[in-house]
């Protein structure tokens, strides 16, 4: 397949950025990049108008850092609450992958995140709270909490709070027992040394 040099214009994932030079296809130069007006042909004129896209890179790159840093302050402190299905004994059915959780971080605080820049070594399959690492940028990584909870807490949290409950009445009537018994004796002890009234004749 015939290679053609090309000066990118703009930033292409997984190719390169503004002003760099680069090999491609050619059909794909001439159907795709040039018509976009993503990259223009390898000249002595068009060379000239490196600096100026060098100038635009930089800008870019600049804003981009300035945007991923102040996201990372505030992500940081979101916790995102996915809810999934589980079974009688609570083992989750699936997976929470890097997707569901870009979709959450949508659904939940609107932040539009590249599912590229939420980094799991695995997905995540256990119910409970886990520190997700996000790579924002080459120069920015943050992480935040994402809170996996059961879709049907609620009959587990009522339970609970009923044992609860019950545990404290329980605790509460034994509480009060040795009190109860500890007077007793006082009481009785009380008419005991009571003298008796002696009845004059």
């Amino acid at each position: 397949m015939a290679k053609t040099e090309v000066i990118l214009t703009h930033n292409i994932v997984g190719l390169g950025g503004e002003s760099d030079q680069v090999k491609v296809a050619a059909g794909y130069a001439r159907n795709y990049l040039y018509p976009q007006g993503l990259a223009i042909p390898v000249t002595q004129g068009n060379k000239r108008r490196l600096e100026v896209l060098r100038q635009r890179r930089a800008e870019r790159e600049a804003h981009e850092f300035n945007t991923m840093s102040e996201l990372s302050k505030s992500i940081s402190k979101l916790i995102a609450v996915i809810h999934v299905k589980t079974g009688d004994d609570g083992k989750m059915f699936g997976s929470v992958t890097s997707g569901s959780i870009a979709d959450q971080l949508k659904t939940q605080f609107d932040i539009t995140l590249d599912k590229k820049k939420i980094h799991l070594d695995l997905p995540l399959k256990t119910l409970g709270e886990h520190e997700v690492q996000l790579r924002l940028h080459p120069e920015v990584v943050t992480s935040m909490k994402v809170r996996i909870e059961s879709d049907r807490p609620a009959a587990q949290a009522e339970t609970g709070a009923e044992v609860g409950k019950d545990h404290a009445r329980v605790s509460e009537k034994r509480g009060r027992r040795p009190e109860v018994k500890a007077e007793e004796p006082k009481a009785e002890k009380a008419k005991e040394a009571k003298p008796k009234r002696v009845e004059k004749k």
